[in-house]
């Protein structure tokens, strides 16, 4: 079997070290290289022609952003991000996976050795899924700094004339999930919502602390207010809550509002958050009410929560596999028969708008 050629960028002696041990304990990989700064990196990439690098953000001479970014536009490949637990390693990540970084391990900020240790199955699993990955660029430009006002223009492209959907927001809801490549899928559907949108709730495989600075981000890019969920707050139409890293979150009823539940339960598919835990609170308490969208990612997450969903009267999108950074979530979803729709990432905005357009229409008929 070819085993998977890892090149190591991280100025930390240590890091270097322990990435190496952990990489080649695997027998399906092996470390090629280990550097510790980008231009060193960058001779080595030259000669080595590794599969997939690890690379950390805060180096010397270059940034780790700096030479991602240069990386991306002259010769691109999967890079894993080794990231710092802290507001503004998680700002530097959101940034590195908008310029095309395949996944992200957060690695800890006290006990780095045991804690890389304790993390190994997690950065193997990584690189093997950076491996196997679909390179993608860009769907989008990082147009705005975050807590900018600013729309961009793709959002207030999308924005209908005349809208009729704030008509049946309140009813409404819209139900996401994704792992691996799903910041950008995410971002490519919440750009063109308008602002009457209905709800929409949101479980990204994320760690705690980094699911802050991806709703502000987004946030500042978007017409409806994007936020990370707390636990009792109202549902409310325009607005999109995204699962907070390290809870589960799910929907549940108060009277005739939506309300949020974030809880420290225990994990679900091996995740916290599970998109299996939101998709059945959603198939429960919203039924036919609901479209179910799922997005890029590894393993089987909500494929049979969100079967459960068309059960109970939602329709569906399953991003189409051309379109996917990694096909599995999506794979299982659709064999699981949870599938109404089939699409590339980029129709399945236009399409869910038109949906919910025609339902608008429907109302504004029956009025």
């Amino acid at each position: 079997m070819k085993k998977i050629r890892v090149l190591v960028v991280d100025d930390s002696a240590l890091v270097r070290s322990l990435l190496t041990e952990i990489i080649n304990r695997q027998a399906d990989m092996e470390c090629i290289g280990a550097a510790n700064d980008p231009l060193i990196a960058r001779e080595m990439i030259r000669d080595l022609d590794p599969d997939v690098i690890t690379l950390d953000v805060e180096m010397p001479r270059m940034d780790g952003i700096d030479f991602l970014g240069r990386l991306m536009r002259l010769r691109p490949m999967p890079v894993v991000m080794i990231s710092t637990m802290t507001a503004q390693g998680a700002e530097v990540t959101m940034r590195a996976l908008e310029l095309g970084a395949v996944d992200f391990v957060a690695k800890p900020r006290i006990g780095l050795a045991s804690g890389l240790r304790e993390l190994a199955s997690e950065i193997v699993d990584k690189v093997r899924v950076a491996a196997v990955a679909k390179f993608r660029r860009p769907l989008l430009p990082v147009l705005t700094p975050p807590g900018s006002t600013a729309v961009p223009a793709a959002a207030s492209a999308a924005r209908p004339t005349n809208s009729l959907i704030g008509r049946l927001s309140t009813e409404k809801m819209i139900c996401i999930g994704a792992s691996t490549g799903g910041t950008e899928a995410i971002k490519e559907i919440l750009v063109h919502m308008p602002a009457d949108s209905p709800a929409i709730v949101i479980t990204q495989h994320m760690p705690p602390g980094f699911t802050t600075s991806f709703a502000a981000r987004l946030n500042s890019l978007c017409q409806i207010t994007v936020k990370e969920a707390v636990h009792g707050e109202r549902i409310l139409p325009g607005h999109a809550y995204i699962a907070p890293g390290g809870k589960q979150f799910r929907i549940n009823r108060s009277g005739a509002n939506y309300v949020a539940v974030v809880e420290d339960a225990e994990p679900v598919n091996r995740h916290r958050p599970s998109v299996e835990v939101l998709f059945l609170s959603c198939a429960e308490m919203v039924g036919r009410n609901a479209y179910g969208i799922m997005l890029t990612g590894m393993g089987n997450d909500g494929a049979r929560a969100m079967r459960e969903m068309r059960d109970k009267g939602s329709y569906n999108y399953v991003q189409d596999e051309a379109s996917c950074v990694v096909f599995g979530m999506p794979r299982e979803a659709i064999a699981h028969g949870a599938a109404d729709e089939v699409l590339p990432l980029d129709k399945i905005a236009p399409a869910l708008l038109a949906k919910l357009g025609a339902s608008g229409d429907r109302l504004h008929n029956r009025i």
